[in-house]
């Protein structure tokens, strides 16, 4: 009898992706793959569809579908490209799905997966930043099952249980600070490429790590945690934590305070959404009581991170203005990455393009897709033009 559990994995050459992968070939007696896609990268993809054995592997560029179908000319792997081929990819019956795209490009294949009811490990958590109230909506409409993949809100999964709002004091959502937690404000007006590259304790895509530089990332984090926790925004705090070593935590009504501890390693949250509601051995490193040294938390500073002003405003006013948040955030992160702008531009042209746009009330995902789309045209009008 097979009890091995399918898994799927969007986004499979990413950090994420990649992480995942180094899960399933250590429990290969109790996983196998269905799907695995990526956006561009085809020799990445057609290598870890062949070493997984996946069933079918999709190349999100339509435009790398020849070079994707010869790679995998000699297996029985199914080739698919396209938006198009992600939600089918994403509609097929694997068990867990892992939602590993980076940006609202993870929209549509997350919510075909939600639609059948499947487990989704998410890790694109723009899904919930544009989306948020639609999505709880769909998940419950259809018995999916959520659990979270970033490591703050996987900590905060693990302690919360299933307790009514009225147990819950509030939720301490710890970051740490980023590469440029302790710089003044004119020294980020000279930040390079390399500097926000380079995260001092997650190894990132870079597009996460210019957002933990920013801390937009914890910023959408925010959104996202109001989405998936039954606590209101004004009780979710953000706290800088440099050590990366408490990776968040719930007071409770008594006044106790749990927290989920841990290496900076995203195999362990990772595995957690893969085995949930057990656990599988993970070859992470161990945490060393004795060496750590001391642990360090202070309040987080929104002048030089407006960022997490902007998150918080987007996301007490709701409707479509988180959408417009993300949008323009993408666009001025990628003219950053592609030194168009400077790093403190980044914030800057957000909080322009949520002052310019505004909200609307948000009715349905063609109206999230429909604003998300208008808000990257403006943006990047806005970047040409300066």
């Amino acid at each position: 009898m097979n009890l091995k559990k399918s898994v799927s994995v969007f986004g499979v050459t990413g950090s994420v992706g990649t992480s995942t992968v180094d899960i399933l070939k250590t429990h290969a007696d109790k996983y196998c793959v269905d799907a695995v896609t990526a956006h561009r990268n085809v020799d990445a993809l057609a290598k870890t569809a062949r070493d997984l054995g996946a069933k079918c592997a999709v190349i999100g560029d339509p435009d790398c579908f020849s070079q994707l179908r010869d790679a995998l000319s000699d297996t029985d792997i199914e080739v698919m490209a396209g938006e198009d081929a992600l939600v089918e990819a994403a509609s097929r019956p694997s068990d867990i799905v892992i939602a590993a795209i980076v940006g609202a490009a993870g929209l549509k294949p997350t919510l075909a997966a939600i639609r059948r009811g499947a487990r989704v490990g998410l890790a694109n958590k723009e899904t919930l930043v544009c989306a948020g109230s639609l999505m709880s909506r769909e998940v419950v409409t259809h018995g999916a099952t959520l659990i979270p993949v970033d490591s703050e809100h996987s900590a905060i999964f693990q302690v919360l249980e299933d307790r009514a709002e009225d147990q819950i004091e509030r939720i301490l959502l710890t970051a740490s600070g980023g590469p440029f937690r302790a710089w003044s404000l004119n020294e980020m007006k000279s930040v390079t490429r390399a500097q926000a590259l380079a995260h001092p304790n997650w190894d990132m895509g870079a597009k996460i790590s210019i957002d933990s530089a920013t801390m937009m990332n914890k910023g959408l984090e925010l959104i996202e945690a109001r989405h998936l926790f039954p606590v209101p925004e004004e009780r979710i705090e953000i706290v800088v934590h440099p050590q990366s070593v408490v990776h968040s935590m719930v007071e409770y009504a008594d006044g106790s305070v749990l927290a989920q501890l841990g290496s900076p390693d995203m195999r362990t949250p990772i595995a957690y959404a893969l085995s949930w509601p057990e656990r599988i051995k993970v070859d992470a490193p161990r945490l060393d009581f004795a060496t750590i040294g001391g642990l360090n938390f202070e309040a987080p500073d929104i002048v030089r991170f407006p960022a997490l002003r902007l998150a918080r405003e987007a996301l007490q006013a709701g409707g479509t203005l988180p959408t417009v948040l993300n949008a323009a955030n993408e666009v001025a992160v990628a003219a950053f990455l592609g030194d168009k702008i400077g790093f403190l531009a980044i914030a800057e042209i957000v909080e322009d393009m949520m002052d310019k746009i505004g909200k609307e009330y948000l009715v349905d995902l063609d109206q999230v897709f429909a604003t998300d789309a208008m808000v990257r045209r403006e943006t990047a009008a806005r970047i040409a033009a300066v």
